[in-house]
């Protein structure tokens, strides 16, 4: 990203969209089933809207990526049920448009998984950026922390407090006996800093695992491809890391991708120690339902996505497909 393009997205007070399309090919890493994703512009209160392929066409095949939506949290975040079908692992990509400052988008996919593809975001952060992200006339909506919000799992926990401007974010994890062992990492997110310190970071897993995993339904397409994997208290991925503190990086990145699931950008400070998935999601649950903990600036009512943007998705692929 240029410093021009960050800046603007640090500073804008209206939402955004895509300037234009965005396609994505790749397997599922628990499905192991192929999935073509295409990102589209969409407009102002849209929000982050998944259209699954083969669906029936109406509001049942459209999923908005939001926190009430979620069917599972088991090692991925998946969201939908019913006559509209689920999606499984939607995390990276929609940290990528969060980290990107991205707030509507119309997303279409074939397949019952968002791809894999090198089990980071920057596939993702790629694809949008070429797109482009551009400006809509309508506020950005935020909400506020004033008051602070936990929740906790045994030993581990999550919060979120006030804080003045923008997501401070400040993970910490601990996989004892392991080559990861306790690592922490506090940034304040912007686009560039997401660009260059988490989005690259990839997903991780433990070889020993992976049979029982299997036996769930789950890591069918993990590979060294899309996974960093640790057996025999080292990593096996013949590259080794990206950074040195990789995995907590990438718990980070998939704190921001949960945290967009609250459906407008949250302007507070989160803590976590040993989260992951289900207390990330479970906190943005928390602050929404205690009204005396979150304010809402630059209201603008949310619109829900209908057959008509499928409409609008269907016509912009036919113009695409003429070269128009």
């Amino acid at each position: 990203m240029t410093s021009r393009q960050t800046a603007t997205l640090q500073t804008a007070p209206a939402q955004t969209t895509l300037l234009g399309a965005a396609t994505l090919r790749g397997v599922g890493a628990h499905s192991n089933r192929p999935a073509c994703m295409t990102l589209s512009p969409a407009s102002a209160g849209t929000g982050i809207v998944f259209l699954r392929s083969g669906a029936p066409v109406g509001a049942a095949s459209l999923i908005e990526a939001l926190w009430s939506h979620v069917a599972s949290t088991r090692l991925r975040v998946e969201i939908g049920a019913g006559a509209g079908g689920s999606l499984s692992t939607i995390e990276h990509v929609m940290a990528a448009l969060s980290g990107l400052g991205v707030d509507n988008a119309l997303i279409e996919i074939d397949g019952p998984e968002v791809p894999a593809m090198d089990g980071s975001a920057g596939p993702f952060v790629a694809a949008i950026l070429e797109a482009g992200i551009t400006r809509l006339a309508a506020p950005r909506r935020l909400l506020k922390v004033v008051a602070p919000v936990r929740v906790a799992q045994g030993a581990s926990w999550a919060e979120l407090r006030p804080a003045p401007a923008g997501l401070h974010l400040d993970v910490e994890i601990c996989f004892p006996d392991s080559p990861i062992g306790r690592q922490r990492r506090a940034i304040m997110l912007a686009p560039e800093r997401f660009c260059a310190e988490l989005a690259p970071a990839r997903t991780f897993g433990f070889v020993g695992d992976v049979e029982a995993l299997w036996k769930e339904g789950l890591a069918q397409g993990a590979s060294l491809e899309n996974t960093v994997a640790i057996a025999e208290n080292r990593v096996l991925n013949p590259e080794g890391l990206r950074f040195a503190d990789e995995f907590v990086r990438h718990k980070m990145l998939d704190v921001v991708g949960d945290l967009a699931l609250a459906g407008a950008p949250i302007v507070g400070a989160f803590r976590s120690y040993r989260g992951g998935h289900r207390l990330n999601v479970a906190l943005v649950e928390a602050l929404l339902a205690t009204p005396s903990a979150f304010a809402t600036l630059g209201a603008t009512p949310p619109r829900r996505a209908t057959a008509a943007d499928i409409c609008v998705l269907r016509q912009a692929e036919l113009g695409r497909s003429l070269g128009l």
